[in-house]
């Protein structure tokens, strides 16, 4: 015979039983991180932080794929350690790369759990969709041993960072730079500001119900306005000026464009950042690439560049005579 109350007593432990299940995360399933909060209760992403890495915005040749093994990538990496680039039969016929000191990191980036080759992940290939118009004009339709060469054209189209205009940190999106890579990310209840340590350049975001200047009002960072989405700092940044056309390397942005940026703090040591370009006048779709910044020890030192570059009138002028050269000799086969 059972005793009084057996019965809802082993239903009520059944019923705990499963309620404890329930509430453990599924195997595999990563837990959400919550950022700590600042005095005014947004997620706190201040702090220094640095991008320094192997990987680049678009995919080199010598890589198949956004992500790759690890063993694909220590093999990679011993060569970029070596030479300063991913190609093994790379010449260095001036002898100055075992002088050149760069800030490029230890390796590959490490982005979601996975080696990336990267920083696009769409689209796939790993390469600025560039429409017809856009490879003509910076004569990106030639073919090279490597990548197409930046213009040679225009001292103006040459890029912001090769005149000391500004760095490839200081206009959105954010990119890391071979020479300096530290972020300081401060906060307010209105303003998020991020001081980059290349030429000091500072993005500084409204936050709040807050509206674009209108569209005459443009600058070299463009406008930018923030909002939070649970623990995601969201930026948009239009008003980019003309003058700004020519970024880092192949990177280039229109007065057109639309740079939308997201920082989420994924542990006490890492930031997630995503961002994705929208610029009809220069590609053929919208594009995303997604990077890590890693928790910084620091100090930020001073960093000094001039304005200009008075080494543009020999770069010009040689390309002027190459193209002599080639219209006069190598068509001629001499």
């Amino acid at each position: 015979m059972k005793k009084p109350g057996s019965g809802w007593a082993s239903r009520r432990s059944f019923i705990f039983s499963a309620a404890a299940v329930l509430l453990i995360p599924t195997i595999g399933q990563a837990r959400v991180y919550r950022a700590p909060r600042t005095r005014f209760g947004a997620p706190d992403l201040q702090g220094l932080w640095t991008n320094a890495s192997y990987t680049d915005i678009e995919r080199p040749p010598q890589f198949k794929s956004l992500v790759i093994s690890p063993e694909e990538a220590r093999e990679a990496e011993a060569i970029y350690a070596r030479l300063g680039t991913f190609d093994p039969n790379d010449v260095d016929p001036l002898g100055q790369k075992d002088s050149e000191a760069w800030e490029t990191g230890n390796g590959l980036a490490r982005v979601r759990g996975e080696i990336r080759t990267s920083w696009i992940v769409d689209p796939p290939d790993g390469q600025l969709p560039f429409n017809e118009e856009t490879k003509k004009r910076f004569h990106y339709d030639r073919d090279t041993k490597d990548r197409p060469p930046r213009s040679l054209d225009n001292p103006e189209e040459r890029g912001v960072t090769e005149r000391c205009v500004a760095s490839e940190g200081g206009y959105p999106p954010n990119l890391p730079s071979p020479d300096g890579n530290y972020m300081q990310i401060v906060q307010t209840p209105n303003h998020v500001a991020m001081f980059i340590e290349k030429y000091h350049d500072a993005h500084i975001v409204r936050l709040g119900d807050v509206r674009h200047a209108p569209p005459a009002v443009t600058s070299w960072m463009g406008d930018a306005i923030g909002r939070w989405e649970g623990e995601t700092l969201v930026i948009e940044n239009t008003n980019f000026c003309a003058a700004g056309l020519s970024r880092y390397d192949r990177l280039k942005l229109s007065p057109a464009a639309t740079v939308v940026e997201k920082f989420t703090r994924v542990s006490p040591t890492e930031l997630l950042y995503e961002f994705a370009v929208t610029d009809p006048t220069l590609y053929t779709q919208t594009w995303r690439a997604e990077m890590p910044f890693l928790k910084a020890k620091g100090p930020m030192y001073e960093y000094t560049c001039h304005e200009g570059n008075y080494g543009l009138p020999n770069i010009l002028g040689a390309a002027r005579r190459l193209e002599g050269k080639t219209i006069d000799g190598v068509a001629k086969g001499k």
